[in-house]
C-alpha cells in the first residue's frame, strides 16, 4: 500500500476520497486547517494528521518537509465560498500556492500527483464531453482550474512525476453545501413545504459524492494520467432529478416548476463521457 498526502480531506469530495483510500489500505498523511479533522475523527484518527491555516500560503520547503516519504499526492483542497468563488481572485492564491506544492512533492520524490478540476474547464454546453472536447473556462475559477491544469502538465512531463487531473461534474450527497439543489429539495420536502424551482430543462451529469470518492482512489491505484471525467455518462434533467428525490418523499406537488429564474450562466447542457479505466 502507497503513503499518500491528501489536502482538503475534511471537505465535501475530500472526505469521500479519504474514506475510499483508508477502505484500500493506504496510509494517510492529512493536511488540514486546526480543528478541522472533527469533521472526519474516524479517518484522522488512524492518519498522520498536518495542520495549517492556510496552505496555499505555504512554501516550497514547507510542503517538501511535508512530502518527505510520500508517493502520491492527492489535492483536493481549494478556496470555496459558496455563491462566491466563481469569480473570486482568492482562485489566484489558489493557483500559486498549488503550483508550491507541486514543486515540493517533486522535491520529495513523489511519483503521482492527482489534481481535481471541474467540468466547467470545457466549452459549454455539450451533452457529450469527452476529455478531447474544446476547453473554454467561463469563469475566474473554471479559468483558474484550467491554467493550473497546463500548467502542472507540463511541469511534470519535464520531471517523471506522473500526474492526473479529475474533472468533477455534478456531484450530490453527504456533507453537501445547503444552498445547492438536492439539499434544498430534501429540506423543503422533508418539512412539507413547497419546493420553487426553474422549468427544470437544463441537462446535467449527477454523481454521488461517495462514488466520485471511490473514482478518484481508483485513479490512485491504477497510476492512470491525463485528464479523467469524474462523472456517470447519464444524461439527468433537473426536473427528472428533483422529481426522484419528490418521490422517495411521495410529494411531487410540492414542485414548483417555473417559478424561479434560471441563472443567465447557467448552461443548458453538461454531460461527460468517463474515461476511467477500470
Amino acid at each position: 500500500m502507497a503513503r499518500i498526502l491528501l489536502t482538503g480531506g475534511s471537505g465535501f469530495v475530500g472526505r469521500q476520497i479519504a474514506a475510499a483510500l483508508q477502505a484500500q489500505g493506504h496510509d494517510l498523511v492529512l493536511v488540514l486547517r486546526p480543528g478541522s479533522s472533527d469533521r472526519i475523527a474516524g479517518i484522522a484518527a488512524s492518519a498522520r494528521v498536518i495542520e495549517t491555516a492556510d496552505l496555499f500560503a505555504e512554501s516550497l520547503e514547507w510542503w517538501q518537509d511535508a512530502c518527505v516519504d510520500v508517493d502520491v499526492v492527492v489535492h483536493a483542497a481549494w478556496h470555496v465560498v459558496p455563491g462566491q468563488f466563481y469569480s473570486s481572485p482568492i482562485n489566484f492564491n489558489c493557483v500559486i500556492g498549488s503550483l508550491r506544492l507541486a514543486q515540493g512533492a517533486v522535491a520529495a520524490g513523489v511519483r503521482h500527483f492527482v489534481g481535481i478540476g471541474t467540468c466547467m474547464e470545457y466549452r459549454l454546453p455539450s451533452e457529450h464531453l469527452e476529455v478531447t472536447a474544446p476547453l473554454e473556462p467561463s469563469t475566474v475559477y473554471s479559468a483558474s482550474k484550467l491554467g493550473l491544469f497546463h500548467m502542472l502538465q507540463h511541469y511534470f512531463a519535464a520531471t517523471g512525476t506522473a500526474f492526473s487531473w479529475c474533472r468533477l461534474f455534478h456531484l450530490y450527497g453527504e456533507h453537501e453545501s445547503s444552498g445547492r439543489l438536492v439539499p434544498y429539495l430534501r429540506k423543503q420536502l422533508g418539512t412539507g413545504e413547497v419546493a420553487k424551482l426553474s422549468a427544470g430543462t437544463q441537462i446535467r451529469d449527477f454523481l454521488d459524492v461517495t462514488e466520485a470518492g471511490r473514482m478518484i482512489a481508483r485513479v490512485v491505484e491504477s497510476g492512470q494520467q491525463g485528464a479523467i471525467n469524474i462523472c456517470s455518462g447519464q444524461p439527468v434533467t433537473i426536473r427528472q432529478m428533483a422529481e426522484r428525490i419528490a418521490d422517495e418523499y411521495g410529494r411531487r406537488d410540492l414542485l414548483e416548476f417555473g417559478t424561479a429564474p434560471p441563472h443567465p450562466a447557467d448552461p443548458p447542457a453538461i454531460v461527460g463521457v468517463p474515461n476511467l479505466k477500470t
